[in-house]
């Protein structure tokens, strides 16, 4: 005998019953089948991820038989569905040997099989098969049939094992007491309220939880609709469920294997069935004649099937059927006599004759219906006076006299669609009534055939894609919405008086010359890519965006349209990126808020009287020269990419940043902007000092100022700088200052001085920084490219103490950065003094020398620099050094507490490296001509080193990382060559 592992269908005494009875009411057995039969069934097949208790054969005997204890439950997951439990009886009368056999199929292997020998009397049971769970692979084919099979139980119980395998009075009370314990009390309302969101999978697997969550799964109102759609049901299986659910209302039986038994089956035994959903495959002509049977009947869809034989004529009759779709199907004729039919659709059904008796028939599809004659089309659509919608698309044969009889027949009409109807040109055609009309590519539609459409007054959609002879389109249609026009080649002209309208699609009308547009309603206009498009008039109170891009022969004239009295007056977007005929630009606009004129490379003039602009974008209007914005609410303006520019006004109350970088010959500049923070004139190189003396007059509250390479701005012009109590950042790299003096005297809360290339700079001119106490706030300097002398540089370095970023990048007087101080050094420091005929060692220079703020020093690329001395009490404060490019440098000694960033890199000739930096974290000595030894030892003494690149160092073997890894132990990423150097 066999133990099979699945599903509990049964009430409480399906247990006692025997192994068939719990059968039937899944498999619709009768009662006469075999026990083999029975057994051969493939639950595999069935269920996937459903949660099972073991099911058990009267004849094997009480649970005490199997040593199962009291109060316990075996749950079986739902892998072992595919399992068979072989239970071999050798005497059922005295002690039984069980064989349990459970191949688990793992790994090829089957599980080792258990011996149980247990004593008839079921007070000495005390053992059991011990059962594990396992995880195994299971085939596809479950996923697929779980939908059209419910394991539910409609009669309910409880699923225990004691229950099965008929325990006693004591054991099953104990069980249910322990159920009890864990669960969860919910309401068979609240529950009934949750599964009606869960899919027919999750209500199996729910069912297996408990008997009150069994009872509620198979609920009939969860099992209304039955989804068969591509399984391979067979006709039993489908007519078990059939039986099971006698109440459903909505069957779909789409792509399953022998559709006609399976609708028969459907139409004979389901009488409250509304829904039916059937295709791919062959229906014979006794299906249509038992639809009549099916009283309730609502909606019935054929999809790619074959009706009939193929030959022969197909009636289809029935009283209360609402919707018919027969989509893709085959035959020959079909006559439908449906009073109640509502809509029918024979969209891409091969069938030369149709002939209709639906008096209520209200939608129409016979799209791509290519064998029907215009004859039959008109004898079907004229069958149907009630007929608001109509299909007709793709039929070739459709003739303006069919139009005219539809319409006089058919006074309802309100959609219509004879998109690629080649033969239609609406000559004589009122179709008053009709609100959308799709016309895509009616060859014969052309501007004649407008003079039809203005009859339809009702008109809401008109869609005219692809007529490629229409050549202007003047309508005035008071209910018009919607208006598409793509592809159409010789299209010229477009008027339109709709107040209603509010969408239009205008698109690849490359002969489009003219737009008049009247509407209330249009918000958004879009008409991209209309290069011939020169005229447009627009009279829309409402209109907010306006996209013209790369309607390249738009004129000036096109300002007006969209000023203040040109019709649009809440105009907030306006889009004219590439339109390269435009040359002068004006706009006075009191609601336009952004503006692109991106591209527009033929512009020269622009004038904007617009106060709540916000955007403007003016990318590749390279030929501008003279730009006024009086006023505007711009915040932030670039005017960088208009090397051309001469003459620039500005009057923004909000403008905050204004860069002017590369507007080289800009000579007249008026910016009148009180609460501009940052201004760039870098490169502007005819910009004056009476320019700069107004802009800083009129802009008080400027912070960052930058005039690099300004080399018209003298010493007048710095002076006006006191006008600027907030600056803190100011650049004058490559300018010709001889002197510094108008900066000491104006900018007093200087932060940063960025003083690049300044190559006319006197040796002395830094010396009231640390003389004089210039420039108290001052902290980041940088003198890169300059030409003060070493003695000038060393004694910055050594008296201003308060900076904390310092770069000297390619100075090339600078020979050594040596900070241990000399006599004559420290002389210069107040300070510090020492005594006639005292040696320095004899003083006690660390705790005299003043303090030192430098954080940042960077002396990239000086060529004279050999070697590089910095003691622990000099450079306390150091955190990153970066001395890459100094081709000389030869010796590096420091000692440096805070120091994180060394980079000496391309530093081909250094020889020397002593480190002592307990925090240093990156050191980079990329194409140094240094030995690995040296490299060893600097490391050495970095004990928080992190990051070492020593890649192209040809004396350094990237072989021997595990030296320097030994070396420095705290070191987590090394870079080096692939291959020795």
């Amino acid at each position: 005998m066999r133990i099979w592992c699945c599903l509990c269908f049964g009430e409480e005494e399906d247990s006692k019953k025997g192994y068939k009875s719990m059968r039937d009411p899944i498999l619709g057995n009768n009662g006469d089948e075999s026990p083999d039969e029975n057994l051969a069934f493939d639950w595999r097949n069935v269920f996937e991820g459903v949660n099972v208790v073991a099911v058990v054969s009267p004849q094997a005997g009480a649970a005490g038989d199997l040593g199962v204890p009291k109060n316990e439950e075996i749950d079986f997951d739902s892998n072992w569905l595919s399992r068979e439990v072989e239970v071999t009886n050798e005497n059922y009368s005295g002690e039984k040997m069980l064989d349990v056999n459970l191949n688990l199929g793992l790994s090829g292997e089957a599980s080792s099989s258990s011996v149980l020998k247990e004593d008839s009397d079921r007070d000495t049971c005390s053992k059991r098969p011990k059962v594990n769970s396992f995880s195994l692979d299971w085939d596809n084919h479950l996923l697929q049939e779980t939908s059209y099979l419910c394991p539910m139980n409609e009669g309910g119980g409880d699923m225990s094992l004691s229950n099965l395998l008929g325990a006693t009075d004591a054991e099953e009370k104990d069980s249910k007491m322990e159920d009890l314990d864990v669960r969860m009390d919910l309401t068979d309302d609240l529950l009934h309220m949750v599964f009606s969101f869960l899919d027919h999978i999750d209500l199996c697997r729910a069912a297996s939880v408990c008997s009150q969550w069994r009872a509620a799964s198979s609920h009939e109102d969860f099992w209304r609709y039955l989804n068969f759609e591509n399984k391979q049901i067979s006709s039993n299986q489908f007519e078990d469920m059939c039986r099971r659910y006698p109440n459903a209302t909505t069957i779909n039986l789409y792509g399953t294997p022998n559709i006609h038994p399976l609708a028969m089956k459907a139409v004979s035994s389901l009488r409250n069935l509304e829904t039916l959903s059937l295709g791919r495959g062959q229906l014979g002509e006794t299906f249509f004649q038992a639809l009549t049977d099916c009283h309730v009947l609502r909606s019935l869809t054929i999809n790619d099937a074959t009706l009939g034989n193929g030959i022969q004529e197909i009636p289809i009759s029935h009283d209360s059927l609402r919707l018919l779709q027969l989509v893709k199907c085959r035959v020959l004729r079909v006559s439908i006599r449906c009073p109640q039919l509502e809509t029918l659709s024979l969209k891409r059904s091969s069938m030369p004759h149709a002939v209709l008796n639906c008096p209520l028939l209200h939608d129409l599809d016979i799209a791509s219906c290519h064998k029907l004659s215009d004859a039959a089309i008109r004898s079907a659509a004229t069958a149907c006076p009630l007929l608001e919608s109509l299909d007709m698309s793709n039929c070739s044969c459709v003739s303006d006299e069919t139009l005219r009889d539809i319409a006089q027949t058919c006074g309802n009409l309100r959609v219509l669609d004879a998109s690629y109807c080649p033969n239609i040109s609406l000559e004589s055609v009122r179709l008053v009534m009709l609100t959308v009309l799709k016309l895509h590519s009616c060859e014969g539609i052309t501007s004649a055939s407008m003079a039809a459409i203005a009859h339809s007054y009702m008109l809401e959609v008109l869609e005219l894609d692809n007529c490629s002879l229409l050549t202007s389109v003047s309508l005035d249609l008071p209910r018009l919405q919607s208006i598409r026009l793509v592809h159409c080649r010789k299209f010229i002209d477009l008027n339109l008086h709709c107040g209603m309208l509010s969408s239009i699609t205008v698109s690849n009308c490359p002969l489009l010359h003219r737009i008049n547009i009247t509407s209330s309603a249009l918000k958004k206009l879009v008409l991209q890519k209309q290069e011939s498009l020169t005229t447009i008039a627009l009279q829309c109170p409402n209109l907010l965006e306006v996209d013209l891009t790369e309607c390249e022969s738009l004129t000036n004239s096109i300002c007006e349209v969209f000023s203040d009295d040109g019709g649009c007056p809440v105009l907030k977007s306006l889009v004219l990126d590439n339109c390269e005929s435009l040359t002068l630009v004006t706009f006075c606009s009191t609601s336009l808020v952004s503006l692109s004129l991106g591209g527009c490379r033929a512009l020269i003039s622009l004038a904007l009287r617009c106060p709540y602009l916000e955007q403007v974008s003016l990318d590749g209007c390279d030929h501008l020269e003279v730009a006024s914005f009086c006023p505007v609410g711009l915040r932030s303006l670039n005017l960088g990419i208009c090397p051309k520019m001469n003459m620039l006004h500005i009057e923004a109350p909000q403008m905050a940043s204004l860069e002017l970088k590369g507007c080289g010959v800009l000579s007249e500049a008026s910016i009148n902007c009180p609460l501009l923070t940052s201004f760039d004139a870098s490169f502007c190189s005819q910009l004056k000092d009476d320019c700069l003396s107004a802009t800083t007059s009129s802009c008080p509250l400027i912070e960052s100022l930058v005039l690099m390479s300004c080399p018209s701005v003298g010493c007048a012009g710095l002076l006006s700088l006191q006008s600027l109590p907030n600056l803190t950042y100011l650049d004058l790299s490559y300018t010709f200052l001889v002197t510094l003096q108008p900066v000491y005297e104006s900018c007093l809360q200087l932060k940063v001085l960025k003083l690049q290339a300044c190559k006319y700079l006197t040796d002395t001119s830094l010396e009231p920084l640390y003389k004089e106490n210039a420039l108290p706030a001052l902290c980041e300097l940088d003198l890169s490219y300059g030409t003060l002398c070493q003695s000038a540089i060393e004694e910055l370095l050594a008296c201003c103490t308060h900076l904390s970023h310092v770069s000297l990048n390619g100075c090339i007087n600078m020979h050594d950065l040596n900070w241990g101080f000399t006599g004559d050094q420290l002389s210069h420091i107040p300070s510090v003094s020492i005594p006639h005929g005292s040696s320095l060692g004899e003083q006690q220079l660390p705790n005299e020398q003043p303090k030192r703020l430098l954080e940042n020093l960077n002396c990239v690329g000086c060529p004279n620099i050999k070697k590089v001395f910095i003691p622990m009490a000099q450079g306390f404060l150091l955190s990153s050094l970066n001395l890459s490019l100094s081709a000389n440098l030869k010796e590096v000694d420091i000692a440096c507490y805070n120091l994180c960033v060394l980079n000496l890199s391309n530093c081909c000739s250094l020889e020397s490296l002593q480190l002592e930096c307990p925090r240093l974290s990156s050191l980079f000595l990329q194409s140094c001509n240094i030995d690995e030894e040296a490299v060893e030892a600097a490391v050495s003494r970095c004990t928080m080193l992190e990051t070492l690149d020593v890649r192209f160092c040809p004396k350094i073997c990237p072989l021997n990382m595990t030296r320097l890894r030994v070396a420095c132990p705290s070191l987590k990423r090394i870079f080096s060559s692939l291959v020795p150097s």
